[in-house]
């Protein structure tokens, strides 16, 4: 006749297949420094996002300064004109 446990499957087990202390330490220990270069990794696209978007601003800025100049108008003025005069 068998017998059925209704104890949970790790407690059934073999000691010898269950992880040893050193073992499960060494796991821990992999998991921490993984844990440490994930979290010191934490934000750095929103910083790159951050510059990537201050570059583009302070670029438009100086876009809108040379844009606004006189002598700047007159050349695309110009350029504009010459592209729709035919012949």
């Amino acid at each position: 006749m068998e017998h059925h446990s209704t104890a949970p499957l790790a407690a059934v087990r073999p000691a010898e297949r269950r992880p040893t202390m050193r073992a499960r330490a060494a796991l821990r220990r992999t998991f921490d420094r993984a844990a440490r270069r994930i979290a010191g990794e934490r934000g750095a696209a929103t910083a790159e996002y951050a510059v990537a978007t201050m570059a583009a601003v302070g670029f438009a800025g100086l876009l809108v300064i040379i844009l606004r100049g006189d002598e700047v108008r007159g050349i695309l003025t110009d350029l504009v004109r010459n592209a729709l005069t035919v012949g």
